[in-house]
């Protein structure tokens, strides 16, 4: 979904890679919401919290430290202020290939940035996590 790949995206643009610091949730929606995708914070937390729940994706693309739901509740997740993230290993494999031109790219949403239209990966998403 164009969230989740602007969600990776962005995260890598911040450097969040799977050896980085955490860094506070918040920062990255504030980036994801400010360049790429401008709807509504929770939605776009709430599509980052699902990336970060083992019980929710087999193969996690962020790598969350905090409370970020549980299995029998999965909706009690904590602020993104009280939570942290990087990306994991499994979203490295998605963004490996991004530097070698194979992906399309198109404006953002007003024109300022470019994004990446898909992410190429020699192992797709969808493969590892299914769709919903």
């Amino acid at each position: 979904k164009p969230v989740q790949r602007r969600i990776v995206y962005a995260m890598s643009e911040l450097g969040l890679n799977a050896s980085a610091k955490f860094k506070k949730s918040a920062r990255t929606v504030g980036d994801v919401l400010g360049k790429y995708h401008p709807h509504g914070d929770s939605a776009c937390y709430e599509a980052m919290v699902l990336m970060a729940q083992p019980f929710s994706y087999r193969y996690p693309l962020v790598d969350g430290q905090g409370n970020w739901g549980a299995p029998d509740d999965p909706k009690s997740f904590a602020a993104m202020r009280y939570t942290e993230s990087r990306l994991s290993k499994y979203a490295e494999l998605l963004l490996s290939e991004l530097g070698q031109g194979t992906a399309d790219w198109v404006p953002n949403f007003d024109g300022t940035m470019q994004e990446p239209k898909m992410l190429p990966a020699r192992l797709p998403n969808i493969l590892l996590n299914g769709t919903t």
